[in-house]
Order: structure tokens, then sequence, then C-alpha cells
């Protein structure tokens, strides 16, 4: 049989150990006297590690089975004590058999009543009850109905937004100011609103952007003093803030300075927009008179005619000095009932007005009265021109 040299180990090097003859041991798989009967290859090595597996299972499997009679000589003789302890006590118990659970079978009545008050609890709500009792109460119409699949109408919220409008509109009222302003007089506000509408309607703006330019012109003159030079220069300035806030596409600046007959130039004009915004605050969402008309008109009903004749005294009230004594939800209501008056509507104001305006007719008697006064002027104006 033939040897291999043995290889002597290298000396050491500081702390290191020296890790003998590895080529001396023959510990290795398929080694047989120090040979190699074949190259150990990947497959050779997956043949014996599978030889393996397969050794190491059986004689498990073979220790199992000579355990298995002593376990069950174990297993038996726990049985036999166990009985023979149930014999001294006496226990003569039986096994436990399954319990029968008998199913009663509920009354078919009983159980449409069930259905029917569960259906009724899901469409009965807190909020559906209040809405049903104030309508019920104030014998109102639902005048909402219609929107109810409008997203963009917000049905659900229409009553808190306008009873939070008429909580805040006072807020934002403009006051009496003609007495501190020495240079200006009523005649001249109303020449000024007057243009602005004819301007108005030549920009072709909407409703909200004139209500709100009269809004802002108001509110300013009542808070600082402006000489009559100026007094079409906040008009046009009020128009250009109210135009940005409301408008898609506000007039362009040498637009307004045309409208002025260059009156003003560009620069004048951004100068008192921006005194205006400063002594407002910027405030300029406030509840005008306009959108109180939007919600009287459509509780009065749809009426083309009423309709442009509540456009006609709400528009004609804003010339006057006068009507800035009355918040602005009395003013459209009142707009609403002399429209009525006018057009010889019965009743003049129905339950359902009452009820979404907040306003009762004797309420609304002293606006009806000016409305009334103002039209009837202007009447009489036309015809005499």
């Amino acid at each position: 049989m033939a040897t291999r040299p043995v290889i002597r180990p290298q000396p050491l090097r500081g702390d290191r150990r020296a890790l003998g003859d590895i080529g001396n041991i023959d510990s290795l798989l398929g080694v047989e006297g120090g040979k190699i009967n074949r190259p150990i290859t990947r497959n050779f090595r997956a043949q014996l590690l599978e030889n393996a597996q397969v050794a190491a299972a059986a004689n498990k499997k073979k220790i199992n089975e000579e355990k298995a009679p002593i376990l069950d000589g174990v297993t038996k003789k726990q049985e036999v004590v166990r009985a023979d302890q149930k014999k001294a006590r006496g226990d003569k118990r039986e096994p436990s058999k399954p319990i029968e659970v008998i199913v009663i079978s509920p009354d078919t009545n009983e159980v449409a009543k069930a259905k029917d008050n569960v259906s009724s609890n899901k469409k009965v709500t807190y909020s559906s009850v209040l809405d049903a009792r104030s309508k019920a109460a104030s014998k109102a119409l639902d005048i909402d109905y219609v929107d109810k699949d409008n997203d963009l109408a917000a049905v659900e919220y229409v009553e808190d937004m306008y009873t939070f409008y008429k909580e805040v509109e006072n807020e934002s009222k403009p006051q009496m100011y003609m007495h501190t302003q020495p240079e200006i007089n009523e005649k001249m506000r109303s020449i000024l609103i007057d243009w602005l509408v004819e301007v108005h309607v030549k920009f072709d703006l909407s409703s909200e952007t004139l209500y709100l330019t009269v809004n802002i012109i108001d509110r300013f003159l009542s808070l600082k003093t402006v000489p009559r030079r100026e007094l079409q220069l906040v008009g046009v300035s009020a128009l250009l803030i109210a135009s940005k806030y409301e408008e898609i596409w506000p007039p362009q600046v040498n637009d307004l300075v045309y409208v002025t007959d260059n009156s003003y130039n560009s620069k004048q004009i951004l100068v008192m927009e921006k005194t205006i915004l400063g002594n407002l605050e910027w405030y300029l969402t406030v509840p005008t008179q306009y959108v109180f008309l939007v919600r009287f008109i459509k509780a009065s009903g749809s009426d083309p005619k009423v309709e442009n004749m509540v456009h006609f005294l709400a528009e004609l009230g804003l010339m006057h000095h006068d009507s800035l004594m009355f918040c602005p939800s009395m003013l459209a209501a009142s707009a609403v009932y002399t429209a009525r008056c006018c057009l010889n509507k019965t009743p003049t104001w129905t339950d359902t007005l009452k009820f979404h305006t907040g306003y009762s007719e004797s309420q609304l008697m002293l606006v009806f009265f000016l409305l009334s006064i103002y039209s009837s002027t202007s009447v009489i104006t036309v015809l005499i021109y």
C-alpha cells in the first residue's frame, strides 16, 4: 500500500497556531487507505448526500419500531390503572353523548315585523325628523327637491349656508356715511352707481360683480373721506376689485381708463385699488344682496316676469343711499314682495317665502314703501324724458 508523504507543520508566526497536516486526514468520503477511488464531482456529491439521508431515515424508523412495543405497554397499563380507579370511586357515568339542540322556527309574522322595523330604522334619522317637523310646522314647500341630484346645488348644506349668511350679514353692512363726506352727496352717489351699471352691462359682467362693487364702494366711503374728483376713481377701482374676485376674465386696467374717458391713468387706478383693499383689510367674502335674491326668487317660484321685476327693483334700490339702513336679506325679501305686489300675484306672501326669508309680511312694509316710491319716481322720470 502506498503511503503519502507527511507534511511538516510550518513554524508559528506570533500567536498563530499550527493547523496540522490536513492532507493526512482519511475521513473524506470515498477515500480508502488514503486513496480516492473516483473524482468527487457535483453529481457524485449529490449521490453521496442522498445515500446518507436514506440511511438516516432507515435508522430512525428502526429505532421507532423498537420503541413501539414499550410505549404500547405503558399506555395499556395506564388505561388499566384508570379503569381500576373509576371502579374504586363507583363512577358509573356513561360516556358523554352529543347534546341535541332543538331549533324553534320563529313566527313568520314576527319576522315580517322585525324586518319592517329594521328598514324603518334605516330610513329615519334625527336630521330628517327635524326637517320634516319644521317643514310641516311652517307648511313650506321643499324648493330644493328639484336639485336633489345636482351636486353643485349643495342641497344638504344650503339651509345651513343661508343661516350663516344671515348671522354675518350685519358685519359687512355699510353704515350711513353721507354726514361724514363733506364733498359728496346722495345725488353724486346715485349718478356713480347708475354709470357703473352701464359699465357693468358693457363689459358683460355677472350680477355678483355689480353688487360686490357697490358693497365695496359703500364700505370704503364709510371709513375714509374722499374728495369729489376721486369719487369716480373709487368706483372704477372697486369695479376692478370685484371683477378680479368674481369674474374669470376681468376687464383690463386700460379698458377702465378708456371708459373713464382718460380722466385717470392706470397708475392712479392701481394705487386706489391698493388703498381700498388696505382699508377693508382684504375682507371681500361678504353676503351681498344678490346672494339672498337667488334664494328668495327660487322660493317665490319659477316665474320669469317676477324674476326680472325683482332684479329691477333690487338694482333700483342700490342707487339710493337710504337703502343702506337695511340689511341685505331684508332688501332682497322686500324686492320679491314688491315685485309680487306689482304683478298681482296671489297670495302676495306665501308660507314658503316666510319660511325661507325669515320675514313676515308686516316686517317688509317699510322697505316696500321705499321701493314703491323709487320705482314710481323712475317711471315718471322715464316718461318725462
